[in-house]
């Protein structure tokens, strides 16, 4: 591990942020010297970002902690054409509503871990639609194609990926190296950004910024890069069954952000400690030396901390307490997961098979819910369901005013009556 004199390259590099550096000893002595803005490129596709969109947030957090100011660039304009790093296939094109949509539930995001200007930091939030959708193209091919040579781009490997496996490369997206390159020059001009951070397959992109700006600029720029953030059981970061684990509480509740959380591989908790989570350094050794059982409180340690500093400390709490008692109490907690149905509704009698199927999708079908219930694998208000002709009415509420539907040990939602 390389040692660094400036407090924002030494934390990067003691957390495990750091994949490649472009002249390190240089960008070290510009961190020392004086206050440096950093940018990393967020786009558009959805509603929300998802974790795997976490590190690069950590990075901007850490960034303004060591007295430096972060960029948030939100792609508004590059959203249009669509990143070819790392992918198989093109992007689904977006309108121009959608996008905006989006922007609003992304940039709630950023304000939980970057102090913006107008509320006392210096934090940008910045779209580069401000700049790429007032392009004269002609202009552009003249001014800033004419430093690009295609020999190098198809050598880049997020190209050469995509033409070695014979899938479809459009000339949209083989522009996007193009209009990421030029959104570095340009927050070089009107911010003086000079370090672009991202993910290990974005090095090709950030260094052919670094080339533009100093051929159009004669600007000195760098580099950072992240590693790519896989499982210890090589699994990409953040996928479950379910689908991705989003940021946003609408599109993951938090509990089941928290349970992701808990039950990550023994094997990633004190990397996932350093890199997802503010907790010192000396106290993430000591609960990544846990073993056994014990590794269970540093995974919930984990869990809670990732869980507030996206959802709030109170609701952290809350959900930790919820799984407590849920899994080692075996009662029920109003932090679970819950669909509310119409009381009239559970009046006239719910199928189990429905329940499961259609109001909470816990499981995929009701064809799904019958084999899950012949493998014991179902159950309401913690009794196994052997019935699949099972109706749910009002007489299976508890206490807490809700039915508890269970599939397996971990997954719970509570079916509430409004």
């Amino acid at each position: 591990m390389a040692t660094y004199k400036s407090d924002f390259l030494n934390i990067l590099s003691e957390r495990g942020f750091i994949h490649q550096v472009s002249e390190p000893d240089v960008l070290d002595a510009r961190a020392v010297e004086g206050q440096i803005t950093a940018y990393i490129g967020f786009d558009c596709t959805a509603a929300s970002l998802h974790i795997g969109s976490l590190l690069p947030i950590m990075m901007l957090y850490w960034l303004q902690q060591t007295g430096h100011r972060p960029i948030a660039l939100m792609g508004g304009g590059t959203t249009r054409v669509g990143d070819p790093s790392g992918k198989d296939e093109s992007r689904r094109i977006l309108t121009e509503d959608d996008i905006n949509n989006n922007l609003v539930g992304i940039r709630a995001i950023f304000s939980k871990f970057l102090k913006f200007e107008n509320a006392g930091g210096n934090a940008v939030m910045a779209n580069n639609a401000d700049w790429l959708n007032k392009l004269n193209y002609i202009d552009f091919l003249r001014d800033v194609g004419k430093h690009f040579s295609v020999n190098r781009m198809l050598a880049f490997d997020s190209v050469k990926m995509r033409l070695e496996r014979q899938q479809e490369l459009s000339f949209l997206e083989f522009n996007y190296m193009v209009l990421q390159a030029y959104d570095f020059v340009e927050l070089n001009k009107l911010y003086g950004c000079t370090l672009q951070m991202g993910g290990s397959d974005q090095w090709g992109n950030i260094v052919s910024g670094i080339d533009l700006g100093r051929r159009m600029n004669g600007a000195q720029m760098f580099a950072l890069t992240a590693p790519l953030i896989t499982t210890s059981s090589g699994a990409k970061m953040g996928k479950t069954a379910a689908g991705a684990v989003w940021l946003e509480a609408k599109m993951t509740s938090s509990y089941d952000f928290w349970q992701y959380w808990r039950n990550v591989d023994d094997a990633d908790v004190g990397r996932f400690l350093k890199l997802f989570t503010t907790l010192p350094l000396d106290e993430i050794s000591r609960l990544a030396t846990l073993h056994g059982q014990e590794i269970n409180e540093a995974k919930k340690i984990l869990a809670t901390e990732v869980t507030a500093l996206i959802h709030g400390r109170a609701i952290a709490d809350n959900v930790a307490d919820a799984a407590r008692k849920t899994f080692e109490e075996g009662t029920f907690a109003g932090a679970l997961p819950t669909v509310e149905i119409a009381r009239a509704t559970l009046d006239q009698g719910i199928g189990v098979l429905n329940a499961f199927a259609e109001l909470t999708a816990l499981v995929s079908s009701n064809g799904d819910a019958r084999r899950q219930i012949k493998a014991g694998g179902l159950k309401v208000n913690d009794v196994n369901v052997t019935d699949e002709k099972m109706i749910l009415t009002a007489k299976d509420l508890t206490v807490d005013g809700a039915i508890k539907l269970s599939l397996g040990k971990k997954k719970h939602v509570l079916l509430k009556p409004v």
